[in-house]
Formats: C-alpha cells, structure tokens, sequence
C-alpha cells in the first residue's frame, strides 16, 4: 500500500470493539456478537473488505453512541469471516494503517464514518533515538524471561525493528496492558513520544508483576503447596497489606484485650479471655479457629458482667400497679407484695424462686411482667414449653459448630443487666429425652445458693445469677418435678369467679380489643346483661383468654357495622349476642333440674381448673359384671371396686339384697367418654350413686361431693379442693360434701364460693348417703336376720369404732 492511498479520505463501516484495541500490521482474530456490528461487517465484505475498527470508551455499554466511541482507529483488511453460531461469527483481521473520524454518516443500523488517513510525524534519527530503542529492547527482554512466556517469532520481531513507530506499535499489540493504555499508544503520532510512552508504560507494568510475585512468594511462605483454597486466601491477604486495607490480626486482638481490660472482670474470666486473645493473635487469616474465637469473644463482651439497673422497691406503686393490670386476685397480690417486702428490708439476701401456679388465661405471665415495672427491674421471659435438651439451658460446648449459649444466658444478653426478671415460662412443659434432663440443668439456676456461679458450657467460666429475680410459671402443680419444685415458693392463682370474668372484661379487655380492631369507644357498647350471658354461655374456662377471643370476634363484626356506616351506634344486647356470634356453647347450669336415680355430681380437678364430673349408674338383671366406662383410668377403676365392695358390707343396712352382686349387672359410668380421667377423689360419689340405683332413691340434683372411699366406708382426704369447689360454685351448686380432713383446706377456697356454698364435712360414708339421698334406705330385716354379711358388718363397725 503506497502513500498515497494512505492520505486518502474514505467512507468506512465501523465496527466498535469492547476491551480490544488493533494496530497497524497487527493480525487479529475476535468474536463479534451485536447485531450492529455484523451489520457492518456484512456491507465491508460486499464492498472491498476493509472495515473501520475502533474502541469504545465504555466496556458496560451494550449500544455505544459515536460520542461514546475514540476517535483514532485502524482501518483493517477483513482476511476472513466464520460463521461459529446463530448469532456470532469469527473475524479474522489485519491492521492496514491508522484513521480518525472526521464525520459520522450514519448510525443505524450500523455506525458509518467519513475517516482520514494519519501518517507518523517525521522524526531525525540519532544516538539518542538508537538507545531509546535498545533500551526499549531489553526492558521487553527482561519482561519475557521474568514475568511472561511469548512466543520466540515475537521476539525475533521486536530485535527486528529499528524504527521507533514500528516498535511501540508490535511491542504494545503483543503486551497483557488495559485498553485504555493501548488506545494511547494508538493515538501518539510522533514515533518517539510514542516510544517513550510505551517504556514508562513497560516499566511500570513490570513494577506491579514484581510485586505481584512478591505477594505469592509471601502466601506461599505460609501455607503448603497442596492447599488451593488457603493459598488463595493468602493471596487476598497479601494483596490487601500491599495496599493497606487489612485489619492486622494482632490489632484485633489487642483491641478485644483491651475491652476486656476495660471490663474489670474478676481474675478467672479475665484470665480465660485474655488468653483467648493470646490464641487469636496466633491464628492464620480467615481460618475457622479464627471465626470461633471472634464469636466467642464477641458473646462473653456482650454479657453484663457489671452493668446492673437501680431496683426501686415501693410497696405502694406496686400495689397500684398489681391493682391497675389485674382485677382481683387478692391473695395473690398479698403474697407478691410480702416478697418484696422482704426484699426491701433484705436486699442481699437471696429468696425463694416464686413458682406461680394455676389454669391457663389467669394472668400468670402478665403478673411478672406487672412485677418488673413495678420494682424497675428489665423484663425477660424464656418460654421452656417443649424444651427436651439440656443444651437449651446450659449451651453448647464451643468447639461445636454452631454453638450457642444457652436461654439464660441469652437472656441476660438480651436484658443488657446482670438483674433483671426472668421469667421461665410454662416450667411444667419440660421433657426430658436421650438428649439429657433440662429440669436437671435448671437446678443450678433456680438454687439461690448455687447460681452464684452459674456455668454455661458455651462461656465455659462461672457467671453470677444471684442478682437476677426469678419466676416461673406453670399449669400442672403436679408435672413440675419434685426437685424443681422444692426450689421454688409456689403461688396459686385459681379460677376466676364470674364477677372477676365480667370486671376483667369490661375493665381490660374490651377496651384493649376496641383498639386494636380501631372500634371508638362511643360506637359500640354492652350492655352487662349481654356481658354477663357471654360470659356464661360462650366461655367455659377457668381464665379469660376465650372470653377475649370473643370479645374479639365480636368487635370485629361490629367494625364491619362501623365501617359501612361511620355514623352508627351498636348497642349489643343479650339477645342480640346470637346474631353476631351464633348459637350458644354453653349451658348456664349443667346440673340436672331434679333428682334423679344413678346420677351423682362428682367433682374433678385438671390443669386447666375445677370441673364437674357427672357419675352415672345403671343396675339391671345378670349375672354379677361389673362394667366400667368413660375412659377411665387404672386408679379410678380400683375406686369403682372399693365402692361396690363398700356397700355390699353394708347391703342388710340400706335394705339390699345380700347377693345382688350375683344377681345384677352394674355399669358405671363417666360422662365425656372421649377424656382421659383418673384418680380417687370419685370414690364416694360412685358409691353413692351405687346405692341410688341399687335402693331406687334419687340423689340430690343441687349438691356435689368429693373424696377417696376405703373398703370400711371411710373417706379419705383429697387435692385440689380450691378448683373444685370453685367448678361447683360455677355450676350452680349448693351443697358440697368434703372430707373431714380437708376442712383446713378451706381457707384457701375464695370467698364468694364459701358465700354460696354449704360444706359437708364428712367422714364415713353413711355420713355421705344421709346427706347426698332424697331419702334415707330401709334396714331389711329379714336380711339382717339371715344373711352372714350380718357378721361382716359387725366386725366393720368394731373397726370403724377403733379407727375413730
């Protein structure tokens, strides 16, 4: 190609390169892939195959404009063009001689470029030049043997050129630089300045190969050659020193002894994680071990080894404060504010754990709450419902992955201070498993002369809990394990009556509900009756949580009512209750109307509260069976048995016949069949209603009883006095019959229950059938003259004489 077809101006297809820059003499081949761009390729084939090539400003640029594109390109001849998919094809290239844009013809569908040829400045050639090149020459020599591999017709053809354009151009075509330095190397016109450029470029590229081989020298100082991954780490490691990023080991170390130093922690936990500091300074960058430590670190510092909040104790605000959240209550409030009472004038020394105790939906978790505010204490609670492993309690060992605390220390970190009130909820729920005992776990914690020096397997040192005030909570007196139990002050909450149900809720309740369904207070009222027939035919419970679900679901009916018209008053009446919340659940009075033969009212306990639990009887022609139903458990079966035994030593007495135990088959019967009951206290409602069906002598509808029967007609103590008479107060009874030994337990019961309620104390069971029939048997006196129960019953009374 002469001159003169150099100083030409032509009209060229362009085609912008990405990341790529071509010089003159240079052969290329690349991908092209945008549609544009094979456009353009496609019009320099069907004219004489040369083709403006120039790079893009912008690699992120998908569609570059002409503004985005350099100005200075190469015009190259297109030596071939493969096809290698659908949408790509593979350009083979040579580099003619350098071009600038002077206009812009057309930009679509591909660019078009009016573009003029440039020729190098003229340059005098001296000694000066001769040893710009040599130097040039060698600085790409040395390049070669140290840093790259290039193939040796590259160097032949370096040694080759004596002429400063042509060098810099065949050496930067066949350099790993940027594209933007290339593009200035292309855009240098004066071959000297161009030369120089390319060895200060050359010189600073081997600049940053050194060091970049002084930085793998270094990672591999450290590691063994097998270990990729940790060399690669290293790599990061020593490319972020070079350029003073990087978080020194031993500064983080020193940073963590220097909080801990801050701490003042006592001796033993200083010294632990002092060392722990010590062994992280020693540790590789980014190593698991690292990682641990840091964690472990970071849980320890997090933990309030000194900070502690003010306590606050004022009987009087405690007392409005317990006043102001619950209704009722009384003997219960009485014996919190005693506790902290005792607190107040002893505040070193450590109580008892206070266990409260009662059916769910009384309030046991709002009153510890109520009691944090009222003394300034930060309140925690750790629900142990469902917890099996030990490690819930006291952590993990560190070394595991995925270690933790346990839920005490967790706690404490969450309350920020070493006193605060933790309640460990639903205490009863614990379980044991092949994973450890948690109930044993917490015995360290819940003993007041121990957890001084509580230790988590996690923190791995003792931490002092005797600042903090425990509660627990629990449903079933009877499921907290007897260790557990005997660490803790229990106090009972019993069930509501319906005057607390109906204050709690128009008190509490309903104006929280109306809040939170955005109800105003003067949309909607109601009326106590309607309060009154919710309470009593929609609830059945010994709490008030389903109470709030109703009053919730009926304040969202109302605020449907309320939202279609804004201006609307809803007054809800009792007998507007089943149009908003349907068909009643419950039956005010469960009793029977009248007296009725076979059928007693026993009384029950559960976790939940008291309960009344029917006695059926049947008696009918057979063969002696004995039948008993209603799921009832293996205690409850043996009573049943007492019973009947009972009253056959007793047959001639109530004028029944001596062999009616071969003659007649007796079912007995517990209403509900589908839950599970058991226990002895129904001992002498069974024989009781025994007797009714075996004498046809109905039993009084309006009283209810309670007590263990004995073989000799005894009745023995029973539990749960305060739950059952209060179900019997609930249930519209008059008359309870208790045994004699339980008589102290009636302080217990609330006082509107004793206000209603007549109590029997009895202690045989004749005592029992004189006061439960409608009227009392008749002696048959041909059986007491014949029949050699006669002799049994004698010996019975002789014994009952020398019990009594």
């Amino acid at each position: 190609m002469d001159i003169g077809e150099k100083n030409e101006t032509l009209v060229l297809p362009a085609l912008a390169l990405r990341g790529l820059v071509i010089f003159p003499e240079m052969m290329i081949q690349f991908d092209v892939g945008r549609k544009k761009s094979i456009l353009a390729l496609a019009e320099a084939m069907e004219a004489d195959q040369r083709i403006f090539l120039v790079a893009q400003k912008d690699l992120g640029d998908n569609e570059p404009a002409e503004q985005q594109l350099y100005t200075m390109g190469v015009v190259a001849k297109v030596k071939q063009v493969v096809r290698y998919s659908e949408e790509g094809v593979r350009l083979y290239a040579e580099g003619l001689y350098r071009a600038k844009i002077l206009k812009t013809k057309q930009s679509s569908p591909f660019f078009t470029f009016e573009v003029e040829a440039v020729q190098d400045e003229p340059y005098k050639e001296s000694p000066r030049t001769e040893a710009l090149i040599r130097h040039v020459q060698d600085l790409f020599d040395v390049y070669v043997q140290k840093f790259a591999k290039v193939p040796p017709d590259i160097l032949l053809g370096v040694m080759k050129r004596k002429s400063c354009g042509d060098l810099a151009d065949f050496i930067t075509s066949n350099l790993m630089l940027g594209f933007e330095k290339k593009q200035a190397v292309l855009q240098e016109l004066h071959p000297v300045k161009r030369l120089k450029l390319l060895s200060s470029q050359l010189e600073n590229e081997m600049n940053i190969l050194s060091i970049e081989n002084e930085i793998n020298e270094k990672a591999k100082e450290h590691i063994d050659q097998g270990q990729r991954e940790y060399f690669l780490r290293e790599q990061m490691r020593a490319i972020a020193a070079e350029l003073g990023d990087e978080d020194n080991p031993h500064e983080e170390a020193d940073t963590y002894r220097a909080k801990i130093l801050k701490l003042g922690l006592p001796e033993l936990q200083r010294d632990k994680l002092l060392k722990e500091c010590d062994r992280l300074a020693k540790m590789p960058f980014a190593s698991h071990e690292a990682s641990v430590i840091v964690s472990y670190l970071d849980t320890c510092l997090g933990l309030p080894w000194n900070s502690e909040s003010k306590e606050h104790i004022d009987l009087k605000k405690a007392q409005r404060v317990l006043d102001r959240d619950h209704y009722g209550l009384e003997k219960v409030k009485e014996r919190i504010l005693e506790t902290l009472a005792v607190r107040k004038l002893s505040p070193e020394l450590n109580g008892q754990i206070i266990c409260l105790v009662g059916p769910p939906g009384v309030g046991k978790t709002s009153i510890a709450h109520s009691i944090a505010e009222a003394i300034g204490r930060v309140y925690v609670r750790v629900s142990l419902g469902g917890v099996r492993d030990e490690s819930d309690i006291v952590g993990h060992r560190k070394t595991y992955i995925g270690s933790m605390p346990g839920r005490i220390i967790n706690a404490l970190k969450q309350a920020g201070v070493k006193n605060p009130l933790v309640l460990l909820d639903e205490i009863d729920k614990l379980g044991a498993s092949y994973q450890g005992d948690p109930s044993s776990a917490l015995l360290e914690v819940l003993d007041s002369e121990q957890n001084g020096t509580f230790y988590d397997h996690y923190i791995d040192m003792p931490f002092d809990l005797s600042k903090v005030m425990f509660i627990t909570t629990a449903n079933d007196y009877g499921a907290i394990p007897a260790p557990l139990l005997d660490r803790m002050d229990v106090i009972t909450l019993g069930s509501y009556t319906h005057e607390e149900k109906y204050q709690i809720a128009t008190r509490h309740l309903l104006p929280k509900q109306l809040r939170k369904n955005g109800i105003p207070a003067k949309s909607l009222k109601i009326v106590p009756a309607a309060m009154h027939e919710l309470i009593d035919s929609y609830t059945s419970e010994a709490g008030v949580r389903n109470l709030e679900r109703q009053l919730a679901s009926l304040c969202r009916k109302c605020a449907r009512m309320v939202l279609e018209n804004p201006d609307q008053k809803i007054t809800v009446t009792a007998k507007k209750l089943e149009e908003l919340l349907g068909p009643k659940r419950f039956k005010r009075d469960r009793l029977t109307k009248t007296d009725e033969v076979g059928l007693v009212n026993g009384l029950a306990w559960t976790s939940v509260g008291g309960e009344i639990l029917p006695i059926e009887v049947a008696v009918m022609e057979g063969t002696g069976k004995i039948e008993l139903t209603g799921s009832l458990g293996d205690v409850m079966k043996e009573s049943a048995r007492t019973a009947i035994t009972c009253i056959r030593t007793r047959a001639a007495k109530l004028g029944i016949s001596h062999d009616f135990y071969c003659k007649y088959d007796i079912h007995i019967h517990a209403p509900e069949g589908a839950i599970p009951k058991d226990g002895p206290s129904a001992g002498i409602a069974m024989a009781t209603a025994i007797t009714s069906a075996l004498c046809n002598i109905p039993v009084r509808h309006d009283v209810a009883m309670t007590g263990e029967i004995t073989l000799l007609g005894r009745v023995l103590p029973i539990g749960g006095l305060k739950e059952k008479t209060m179900a019997a107060y609930r249930a519209g009874v008059k008359k309870v019959l208790i045994p004699a030994d339980n008589v102290s337990d009636l302080y217990e019961v609330e006082d509107v229950v004793k206000a209603h309620i007549q109590f029997v104390p009895v202690e045989r069971i004749d005592q029992v059938l004189q006061e439960a029939l409608a009227k009392q048997p008749e002696p048959a006196a041909e059986a007491l003259a014949s029949t050699p129960l006669l002799e049994t019953e004698g010996k019975a009374a002789r014994l009952s004489t020398i019990y009594q």
